[in-house]
């Protein structure tokens, strides 16, 4: 057999056979979609890592506040009215605590989709 004639009894023989200049160019293209949605959660895991530092820092500074607030009180009325302004913005940070917490998981739940979507959960397919 020549050469060509082999050639064409293994494509006939095995069809899914590919160009390994085709199969390189689409593990390039796949590890570069990987190492872009790696490096998108990575900076969305900067961001809200540095969002809850900023959250712990204002709530220290709250707590901080408070102690002092509470301690130039002179009667109970007054304590009770610090406590209660406390409540109040303590539980309007838990709030806001609660939409950055949801925003984030949707960024994150929208990257891993976008990450799955661009057939990097899918085997490889001849075109």
């Amino acid at each position: 057999m020549t050469d060509t004639q082999t050639h064409a009894h293994a494509h006939k023989s095995f069809p899914f056979l590919l160009d390994t200049g085709e199969l390189a160019a689409l593990g390039k293209k796949r590890i570069g979609d990987f190492v872009r949605a790696q490096t998108e959660l990575l900076d969305g895991f900067q961001e809200a890592n540095r969002h809850w530092l900023e959250r712990l820092e204002s709530e220290a500074n709250l707590a901080s506040e408070f102690a002092s607030k509470l301690s130039a009180t002179r009667s109970l009325p007054d304590a009770i009215a610090v406590s209660r302004d406390w409540a109040s913005e303590y539980l309007a940070m838990l709030a806001e605590d609660g939409r950055h917490l949801a925003d984030d998981t949707r960024k994150f739940m929208e990257t891993g989709a976008r990450l799955l979507s661009n057939g990097l959960s899918r085997p490889v397919q001849n075109s």
